[in-house]
């Protein structure tokens, strides 16, 4: 991976139509971008969090001095629902922007995409929950992640769930995709020591899995290559030391980048696995991710090395996963989480409803993932 620019400028990522504006300070030109576009009225969804940090402000003000209109929806929460999507909605068919701005975390760009979604077609969120399901033309949406983790804002998916099934409802439309994507490493430097760490290894997660899927293609495969490199030459250090910005920096670009290569292919069985944990313990998604991950590389390497793009045989790669989450103070095994033996046949029945178990490189069905939880207790 080359050396990174130093000064805000454009980024052109492999096999992405996402505009990527990098840089320390890259928040402040969120108005001169929309207004280039001839926009003029823009909705902003974030959290308090990041409110709180005071990057709505920063945001809101850059608009402004580009004489753009700017509404704020800061009510978003972890893992957003149709309640979510649903406060948001409201501000936007009362406002009636031309742009929606996603600032924070995933969940954030999510809650974006799902508003995005409803404001423009109409119905439900159950009514894209599949892929392409959408009709009518989208409002432009530009992504600006305050973590490096999700890479939302290098994807057409939201993830939003359902509160009273609690499924996490993947709702893909290419109209979703951000045109542009704005990467402050600033921003980044106000995560919680423990958000940093979770949403730091569900990037690297993203990065592994989108290297060993079955879907995976010439071009994801190197863009998990680039992402591994960044995110695993920075984990430790940028959670060692927070000033170090470089690392910030790698790690952002590099979780981008991890999102890039989900978009040109997919996860497998570590979400999915992640996703019942999620469902049934309320553990994190980022924690739930990396406690997963080693276990996963282990089953899926025990006939093969899919994981080859990373130019690592598989047993090295685990260990190293492992060394991440003891760098990152995390969970790695079930009882950390609350999970109980007793509980695995009814966590390996939600992962093998998740759709990205299919895209696993060895096959799993119940047995095999109730399997692999197994190992992890």
């Amino acid at each position: 991976m080359p050396e990174l620019p130093t000064s805000v400028t454009s980024v052109p990522i492999e096999g992405s139509s996402v505009r990527v504006v990098f840089g320390a300070g890259a928040l402040n030109e969120l108005g001169k971008i929309s207004a280039a576009d001839g926009l003029s009225r823009a909705l902003l969804i974030s959290d308090p969090g990041v409110r709180d940090a005071g990057h709505v402000e920063r945001a809101v003000r850059s608009l402004y001095r580009s004489n753009i209109a700017v509404r704020v929806f800061d009510g978003v929460g972890e893992n957003p629902t149709t309640i979510h999507v649903g406060r948001g909605l409201a501000i936007a068919r009362e406002f009636k922007p031309d742009l929606i701005v996603g600032l924070g975390g995933g969940s954030s760009m999510d809650c974006a995409k799902g508003i995005n979604f409803l404001f423009t077609n109409g119905g439900r969120m159950q009514d894209y929950w599949g892929v392409d399901k959408a009709t009518q033309p989208m409002l432009p949406l530009i992504a600006i992640p305050t973590t490096a983790g999700t890479g939302s804002d290098a994807q057409s998916f939201a993830l939003i769930t359902d509160p009273e099934t609690h499924q996490k409802m993947a709702c893909g439309d290419k109209k979703t995709l951000p045109r542009v994507a704005i990467l402050d490493p600033e921003l980044t430097a106000t995560q919680p020591a423990k958000v940093a760490a979770a949403t730091g290894i569900d990037a690297v997660a993203h990065a592994v899995e989108t290297a060993g899927c079955n879907k995976r293609n010439e071009t994801s495969m190197r863009l998990s290559l680039q992402a591994w490199e960044l995110l695993s030459s920075s984990f430790a250090k940028a959670l060692r030391d927070r000033a170090d910005v470089e690392s910030r920096r790698r790690m952002l670009l590099g979780a981008h980048i991890a999102g890039a290569a989900i978009e040109n292919s997919m996860l497998g069985a570590a979400h999915a696995l992640a996703n019942a944990l999620t469902a049934v313990c309320g553990t994190v998604h980022g924690v739930a991710v990396g406690l997963m991950l080693p276990q996963v590389v282990r089953f899926n390497s025990a006939d093969g090395e899919p994981y080859s793009p990373l130019k690592l045989p598989g047993k090295q790669l685990a260990d190293q996963i492992d060394q991440m989450l003891v760098a990152g103070d995390l969970p790695r095994r079930l009882g950390d989480v609350g999970a109980t033996r007793q509980q695995v046949p009814q966590l390996a029945s939600i992962a093998a409803k998740q759709w990205t178990a299919g895209f696993n490189p060895r096959s799993v069905a119940e047995a095999e993932l109730a399997q692999i939880f197994e190992m992890a207790l």
